[in-house]
């Protein structure tokens, strides 16, 4: 292959291309591998978006490229805490083994292929030291701008967000490369590198950046922290027919989710499977009654079918459905089949247990109207007599009154019992008109027989029951 062929197939489906001069220099004139690298922060589960960049990948290895995966742990705890410390390590390695995983399911060879964690060599003095370099050429605007299409963006932002960006930067001189290729999202990051780090004395890189898979819904790009948007690299083949099957897809309008992943996932894995540029398969299998099996061979013919009406959007959500399940089958056999891979995958993302919460009852209590509705006329009567026995402590004369009021009148409560509320709330209110005679009264004759009387039945415990004397 010579250099125009690499060049073609290193740039092959990108969406821009920053200083391409740099890569031809590199292939042209210095005739050696154009060293590479991606960076992924591993924070939401990887989904089926990360096939494009693992298209890209097996181009770039094609094309005898030196590819370095970048597993950006401490990227991932600085956007807004998206990965805790105590699991970003686990994360890790699950997305490292996802990424082997993927790129095996296509074809590619990973014996060429290097990991490198970022934490390995970002925590040493001079990573350190560059960071105080850059942070005194770079304004605080330019890294709030630069991380704005990466980094979580919240009402009060941290200082670690401005941090994100010089350090992806400074990573294209720590990991030695020509150039460095991600998401078109990416660019803000990839300008800010280009202008800032030949001012502390390193060179200009080139930058790759690869179209974004729209998400599933209306608008909005396939996004780990959106669940609704994206399909899991380890989903279901049900989850994903239903989540495909909920996918916005007006008919007619080619401009939608599911198109554009034939577009940028299905042909391009075609093409590197079957080692023919411009190879193209698609199949839906459609019910007889709606005309039946059908297949297209090209990209352009699958986009007109639709325009036209012959092919609905439930045939096309069939057909990538399928082909989708297709594309995640020998990745879930893997994961399946490796209890480090599972293992990676519980640590790192571990089950939230939610606790339930317990609803409280009201106790309306018996002085709101309806509080007692449902009670029997006893369950009235008998929790008038246990408020009268908390109260029997308190010695009050007034109670007295209260208590020979109650037995007088306990039948007429017990045949009518809508007016037990009044008579008592009644009693109550001339409590402390009574009190003070009452007292007198006591005291004038506190030996008398009626005194006797209640305070046998009363104040001393005794039988209600029993007739007075």
């Amino acid at each position: 292959m010579n250099s125009e062929e690499q060049f073609e197939l290193i740039t092959r489906g990108l969406q821009e291309v920053l200083n391409p001069q740099i890569i031809k220099d590199v292939l042209e004139k210095e005739k050696r591998p154009l060293k590479v690298y991606w960076g992924t922060a591993p924070t939401g589960k990887p989904h089926c978006g990360y096939f494009v960049p693992m298209v890209k990948l097996g181009h770039f290895l094609k094309a005898g490229c030196e590819v370095t995966v970048l597993v950006a742990d401490l990227h991932a705890y600085l956007d807004n805490m998206k990965a805790p410390l105590e699991v970003v390590q686990h994360r890790a390695k699950y997305y490292e083994m996802v990424i082997k995983a993927i790129l095996k399911s296509i074809n590619v060879p990973i014996d060429k292929l290097k990991f490198v964690v970022g934490s390995s060599y970002q925590l040493n003095g001079d990573y350190t030291m560059d960071i105080f370099k850059l942070s005194n050429k770079v304004s605080q605007n330019d890294a709030k701008r630069a991380g704005a299409d990466v980094v979580k963006q919240v009402a009060n932002p941290l200082l670690s967000g401005l941090i994100y960006p010089l350090m992806q930067a400074l990573d294209e001189h720590y990991l030695d490369v020509d150039a460095q290729f991600g998401g078109v999202d990416q660019r803000k990051i990839f300008v800010l590198a280009e202008e800032n780090l030949t001012g502390i004395g390193y060179k200009k890189r080139a930058h790759l950046m690869n179209p974004m898979v729209p998400g599933l819904g209306q608008g909005g790009k396939m996004s780990a922290s959106d669940p609704n948007s994206k399909i899991d690299i380890i989903e279901e083949p049900k989850v994903v027919k239903k989540k495909i099957g909920a996918a916005f897809c007006a008919p007619g309008d080619a401009d939608n989710g599911l198109i554009a992943f034939v577009q940028n996932v299905i042909q391009p894995i075609h093409e590197l499977k079957t080692g023919v540029t411009g190879s193209f398969e698609f199949f839906v299998d459609r019910p007889e009654k709606y005309g039946g099996p059908i297949q297209y061979d090209t990209l352009d013919s699958l986009k007109e079918a639709f325009i036209s009406g012959e092919l609905s959007p439930v045939d096309l959500k069939t057909g990538v459905s399928d082909k989708i399940n297709e594309l995640l089958k020998p990745i879930r056999e893997e994961y399946d089949s490796n209890v480090e891979f599972q293992k990676a995958a519980a640590d790192g993302y571990p089950v939230e247990v939610k606790e339930k919460k317990v609803k409280k009852v009201k106790n309306k209590g018996s002085r709101y109207p309806g509080g007692l509705k449902d009670a029997t006329v006893a369950d009235k009567v008998e929790s008038t007599t246990e408020a009268l026995q908390e109260l029997k402590t308190a010695y009050r004369p007034s109670i007295i009154f209260v208590y020979l009021l109650t037995q007088k009148l306990s039948a007429l409560i017990k045949r009518n019992s809508l007016y037990v509320a009044t008579i008592f709330g009644g009693a109550f209110a001339f409590q402390a008109f009574f009190d003070s005679a009452v007292t007198r009264w006591y005291e004038n004759h506190n030996k008398g027989k009626l005194w006797k009387d209640v305070k046998t039945k009363f104040l001393e415990g005794g039988d209600d029951d029993e007739d007075d004397e």
